[in-house]
């Protein structure tokens, strides 16, 4: 029996009660935003992590705490810590120049440090925050990079003297891995760090085992599924799809982070049934927001879509359907990533 088959077996007769501890000692958690079409408080999103036996859960926005006043964190805080789930707090946009960003929240530095008051009240060790999306390669992208690290530089006291890191995401679309390397390293690495998405890098045309050998050593979090990804006329075709069900090597991608990265959360951030992102690589002006890639970097991202084969996706859910379609994929994800770190 091959691997795949083997962890697949295990699917089949392992149910969600008492998971064993992962040999690794890596524990294994899932973002919330796996869980965004569910009416869910934050109360109930910490139960069923419970049930999972789920060992950190990742309030990646503000919005999934159910407000931000300090007794309700203080009382989620608590209820963490009673069920033994650990939590980490996030934020989106902290550069001011990102179309991201939402300046009626205030200036990026008042932004973080309502969050630094969230992250103490809650007892999350970092904040994850992000720069943009894929609209802002446009920018161009090392102008927002800069943008960004102005910030972080002027609220590096205030994050340090509270004991906190920075998790910056590679997020949906914004920065190639050698551009967070970057932003980390201009911003200051001792206390700025890396959210490391494993779903992001193949829409910014990188392979997402490049971005995690690129990353690895400034590692804080992640967020972690599978992605299909496949040839189409006008270059390539990325879907985002359950853990198991994809052709990025994701067993071999997990096993890589439990080397690479020790002592960080794999956190499952879930996402199915989207349409495929086409990426348009053989037109000539798709290269205008990638001029500074190396044709190494570009020719692993072809190796990886020449592994793939189109797919038929299956119609995304009803409105009605959506909810209990994430859980049961979500669910399934959760399975065979437990299988496969205990394997």
């Amino acid at each position: 029996m091959d691997r795949r088959a083997f962890l697949a077996a295990g699917l089949g007769t392992l149910g969600q009660a008492a998971w064993p501890a992962a040999p690794t000692g890596t524990r294994l958690g899932l973002d919330v935003f796996s869980l965004r079409s569910q009416p869910w408080t934050a109360f109930q999103i910490l139960d069923f992590c419970a049930k999972w036996n789920l060992e950190v859960v990742h309030f990646s926005e503000p919005r999934f705490l159910g407000g931000l006043e300090p007794e309700h964190l203080a009382k989620v805080g608590d209820y963490a810590r009673k069920l033994n789930v650990g939590i980490q707090a996030g934020m989106l946009s902290i550069c001011p120049t990102s179309r991201l960003f939402d300046r009626a929240a205030g200036t990026a530095e008042q932004q973080i440090a309502r969050m630094v008051g969230v992250a103490r009240t809650l007892g999350s060790p970092l904040i994850r925050a992000v720069l943009g999306n894929s609209g802002d390669r446009s920018g161009p992208i090392e102008a927002h990079i800069e943008s960004t690290v102005r910030v972080l530089r002027n609220v590096r006291s205030l994050v340090m003297d509270n004991n906190l890191k920075i998790a910056i995401e590679n997020h949906a679309g914004d920065m190639q891995a050698r551009e967070l390397k970057s932003l980390i390293e201009g911003a200051g690495r001792d206390f700025v760090g890396a959210c490391l998405d494993s779903g992001n890098p193949l829409i910014t045309i990188e392979d997402p085992h490049l971005t995690l050998e690129t990353l690895a050593p400034y590692v804080l979090t992640s967020h972690v599924r599978d992605t299909a990804v496949w040839h189409t006329p006008g270059g390539a075709a990325v879907a985002w799809i359950g853990m198991g069900d994809g052709n990025i090597d994701i067993d071999d991608y997990v096993r890589k982070f439990v080397r690479l990265c020790p002592g960080v959360p794999i956190l499952l951030e879930i996402i199915v049934f989207l349409k495929p992102r086409i990426i348009n690589y053989y037109d000539p002006a798709f290269w205008n927001n990638y001029r500074n890639t190396p044709a190494w970097e570009f020719a692993r991202f072809v190796a990886r879509v020449d592994k793939g084969t189109p797919r038929e996706l299956a119609p995304p859910p009803s409105k009605e359907e959506t909810p209990q379609r994430e859980l049961t994929d979500l669910e399934k994800s959760i399975k065979f990533t437990r299988v496969l770190l205990n394997a």
